[in-house]
């Protein structure tokens, strides 16, 4: 018997091809590295690694994992795969075990043995003889890992007889795969101390990658990941919606919510087999609530819920772990297809019992509404009251789907009531950003009402709702333009939608402000002073963006106009007047202006309206340094987001700023992250801008500028992409230019430094000055001129007192430039001022970096090898040709030009009077590693 040296890096036996068959890797699924599941590493000295229960739904990737982590242990497969069949068969395992391990002698002599037991399969005698032959079989056998997949179909008697034989081959590995299997519940037939691996569900990157050869629109990967649960089988199933031609599914009712491909009603069926039908029916009453909790579920099943709840969730149909108690399908999909089944009279009967049962009034009033005929005017009615109580409530998704239910009860004949239901329904939906419902609700309209006025109104409800998912723009806005004809009021009201169309998902701020600057004139020429309004607020809004010279005049004029009527508070002057607010570094004036638009944006309710307040507010009190106040500002924008069908990019990018500064950098990287996959998916430019600004300057003060660098260069082109002009909108450009100076990109930094300054000071932005002499002092001591770095520091700082937080980051880079001028009394002092300054404000991350600068300067030796008179990057550049690298290999670990590592390396050779690399490496080298006299 030869070796060979295995894939675990263990010297393996080759077992030859006609004495074991090996399981070749084309029988495990093999899909790329970043789509597979994520194989928990099971550390060799944990007791029972050898021994792996893989458990999860059907389509979960439990074959693919097995294989993987079989072949992680390097050595050959022995695989058993029983099928539903099997399991009433006993010792049909045992067969298959035999039959897979032929033409070994003792599986020979276990067929033989279990051919003499086909007989008396239940008898004493023929179980103790095939126990010994299986565990001889298992003795005998060649080194192999036993992988059993759906092992949840291995009959009973054949369980029963490896538990005892595998207990007399503690060393062999075993892999078992399973649909359920609850832990907790006791041992496994593999072993008492087998470890329990729940395979886990894809992300949504992971996602993105299985979809990529259906070429999804980005937005679709997130819908199909929450419908599928990251199931990848039942992703796939669901991709084949993706390949239809025909509309998409919000054509339907949106109670019905969308129908399922075939395959996946199969895929999902099959794994709602996998618990009782009294389980299923407690999942059907869940489905039919929006949402369900365990004291609603408990009034319906009675003393079995909890254990009804506890096997759906052992089968991973339901999560359960909730702190406020509600329950959710890990896949929504799963809740489509239980509702999907239901014939309609037995669908309103559980309405019915969910009206019995409910313990909130307006879902009792949802499901009375939803238990009654198709057309019901009492119904209608208690259906809109509930709706308006539900707007007051703040619970947008409810009042959506209630102010539809009124307009579907609604009798056809009441053409006039039945439009206005409709149209409210479409309000609601834009509002909360539904647009399945949105078109539900503007086809009845559409159906019931010919005029321009309800036409054009439905239609911008329609455009409201869709936010940035809007496939059909171009028809859309064609259809309103064309109902609106020939009435300058209507009009305009379009042109306001296209401007902002035009300038967050085209990228395109002149054609926006061309749009937005003929609404103004429309609107105005009708007499309608609140569409004018809005309209110069948008034309005044792209003005900023470019540069213009108008920006505040426009502004100054929409303010100027009497609000005739309710205008979304997000758009009106007012709140553009914070924003510029902000850009100019006012944020109590700013301030002033937001919190009596959000008690108006709460009172209508709009949700976006509150979340765009809520992010101005939390940016101001940052801006102020009351950290406290933004986190929590930021944290209700979140939070209604995520209560809602909004795009989360916006509220992401907020809460990363707070988070960052107020109180942990880790959340912060995530909200950031998480902002920036949103934007993409949307193709949100303006906010992908905005999160990956947010990225790069926690990456920045986190200390990781290569990183940064990248992020903010990304920013950089977007920006040139969209034509933003202005710096003080979004202002990465000194951040940039720090991350430029900290990897030794010195040029490129001084001439972003000597471009924004330009511009800035061109427009009138003072606002954007001391963050660029900020970034212009670390040039100047990344070229060894500490004494004017610091004057421009000390100055920068005097004038940012009425900004804490940015006075705190100049102070700390003070601090930074002091201590590589070599005079740690005045780095200390600065340090100490910064870090005070960061406790005072609650700014937790900054503050820990102001003490971490602080324990740094405290008397004591000096660190080994510590360089203090050259700069972060001389120093990383001086390290690594100490160590031999050239300076090519230099250049692309820094990722800079050679000529850029040549002109930083004549530098360190000049200050620390050194002449060779030798002499470099010598100085470099840690006082123990010195030699004596040297």
């Amino acid at each position: 018997m030869s070796e060979l040296q295995g894939a675990a890096g263990a010297v393996l036996p080759v077992v030859p091809d006609d004495v074991l068959p090996v399981v070749p890797d084309d029988v495990l699924p093999v899909v790329p590295d970043d789509v597979l599941p994520v194989v928990p590493v099971v550390p060799d000295d944990v007791p029972g690694t050898r021994r792996v229960v893989l458990f999860g739904p059907p389509g979960i990737g439990k074959t693919t994992a097995a294989g993987v982590l079989g072949r992680r242990l390097g050595l050959p497969v022995l695989r058993l795969a029983p099928g539903p069949q099997d399991a009433r068969v006993p010792y049909a395992g045992l067969l298959e075990l035999a039959l897979a391990a032929q033409p070994l002698p003792a599986a020979r002599e276990l067929a033989a043995g279990l051919d003499g037991a086909a007989g008396d399969p239940d008898g004493a005698g023929a179980s103790l003889r095939l126990r010994r032959l299986t565990a001889a079989l298992l003795r005998d056998a060649p080194p192999v890992t036993l992988v059993v997949d759906n092992a949840q179909w291995l009959d009973p008697a054949s369980a029963a007889v490896l538990r005892w034989a595998l207990r007399l081959a503690p060393d062999l590995p075993v892999i078992a795969a399973e649909r359920t299997w609850r832990p907790e519940a006791g041992g496994h037939w593999i072993g008492e101390d087998a470890h329990p691996v729940r395979v886990p569900s894809l992300t949504e990157r992971q996602v993105a990658a299985l979809l990529a050869p259906h070429r999804p629109a980005l937005r679709e990967v997130a819908r199909i990941r929450t419908a599928g649960g990251g199931n990848p089988a039942l992703v796939l199933a669901l991709a084949e919606d993706l390949d239809r031609t025909a509309a998409p599914s919000a054509a339907r009712g949106a109670e019905d919510g969308p129908a399922l491909p075939p395959a996946a009603r199969r895929l999902v069926g099959e794994w709602l087999g996998t618990v009782s039908e009294e389980a299923r029916e407690l999942l059907t009453l869940a489905a039919l609530d929006d949402r369900p909790d365990r004291t609603l579920l408990a009034r319906l099943a009675g003393p079995a819920a909890g254990a009804l709840l506890a096997e759906a969730e052992a089968a991973g149909l339901l999560d359960t772990d909730r702190p406020d108690g509600q329950v959710r399908f890990t896949a929504s999909a799963i809740g489509a297809e239980l509702t999907a089944r239901l014939p309609e009279t037995a669908r309103r009967l559980l309405h019915a019992r969910l009206a019995e049962a409910s313990h909130d009034g307006l879902r009792r009033d949802r499901h009375t509404a939803l238990a009654s005929d198709a057309i019901d005017p009492r119904t209608a009615r208690r259906a809109a009251r509930a709706a308006a109580s539900a707007r007051l409530r703040g619970e947008h998704a409810l009042a959506a789907e209630l102010s539809l239910l009124a307009a579907q009860r609604t009798p056809r004949e009441d053409t006039g009531l039945l439009t206005e239901r409709a149209l409210t329904a479409a309000r609601d939906a834009a509002h909360y950003g539904d647009l399945p419902r949105g078109r539900v609700a503007a086809r009845f309209v559409l159906e019931h009402d010919t005029g321009p006025a309800r036409r054009v109104e439905t239609l911008i409800a329609l455009i409201d709702a869709s936010g940035q998912h809007l496939d059909d723009a171009d028809h859309l806005f064609a259809d309103a333009l064309h109902a609106a004809a020939g009435r300058p009021d209507l009009t305009s009201q379009v042109l306001i939608r296209q401007a902002v169309w035009a300038n967050v998902s085209e990228g395109d701020p002149h054609r926006a402000c061309v749009l937005a600057e003929q609404a103004a004139a429309l609107a105005l020429s009708a007499g309608d002073s609140a569409t004018g309004a809005l309209a110069l607020t948008m034309q005044a809004r792209v003005q900023r963006i470019l540069g213009h010279p108008g920006s505040e005049a426009t502004l100054g004029h929409a303010l100027s106009l009497p609000r005739t009527a309710a205008v979304p508070v997000n758009g009106a002057p007012q709140h553009l007047a914070a924003r510029h607010a902000l850009f100019d570094d006012l944020p109590d004036r700013a301030r002033a202006l937001l919190l009596p638009l959000l008690v108006e944006a709460e009172r209508i309710p709009d949700a976006e309206a509150t979340v765009d307040v809520l992010r101005s507010l939390a940016e101001a009190e940052l801006r102020a340094g009351r950290c406290a106040r933004a986190l929590e500002h930021a944290h209700r924008a979140q939070a209604l987001t995520d209560r809602t069908a909004l795009s989360p990019a916006p509220a992401c990018y907020t809460s990363a700023l707070a988070e960052g500064a107020g109180r942990s950098t880790g959340t912060a990287l995530e909200h950031a992250r998480r902002g920036i996959d949103a934007a993409r998916h949307e193709d949100n430019k303006v906010f992908l801008s905005r999160n990956l600004y947010a990225l790069g300057h926690l990456l920045l003060a986190t200390g990781r500028p290569k990183e940064a660098l990248e992020a903010l260069a990304e920013v950089r082109d977007l920006e040139r992409q969209q034509q933003v002009r202005d710096p003080s909108v979004l202002r990465w450009h000194a951040d940039l230019a720090e991350a430029l100076v900290a990897v030794g990109r010195l040029d490129e930094a001084d001439d972003l430094l000597a471009d924004t300054h330009r511009t800035a000071t061109g427009l009138g932005r003072a606002s954007v000055l001391p963050a660029l002499a900020r970034t212009r002092a670390l040039l100047e001591a990344a070229r060894g001129d500490y004494d004017a770095a610091a004057r421009r520091l000390t100055g920068t700082a005097d004038r940012l007192r009425h900004l804490p937080l940015e006075r705190g980051r100049t102070l700390l880079a003070l601090s930074h430039t002091e201590r590589r001028g070599r005079r740690r009394a005045a780095a200390r002092a600065a340090a100490r001022s910064a870090a005070d300054l960061f406790t005072a404000h609650r700014a937790h991350p900054w503050a820990d970096a102001a003490a971490r600068a602080l324990h740094r300067l405290e008397p004591g030796p000096p660190e080994d090898g510590a360089l203090p008179r050259l700069t972060s990057a001389e120093e990383r550049c001086a390290r690594l040709a100490a160590a031999g690298a050239s300076n090519r290999d230099i250049a692309a670990d820094l990722t800079v030009s050679v000529k850029t590592v040549e002109a930083t390396l004549t530098r360190v050779y000049r200050k620390l009077d050194l002449h060779s690399r030798v002499q470099l490496a010598r100085a470099l080298a840690p006082a123990a590693d010195r030699p004596a006299g040297g």
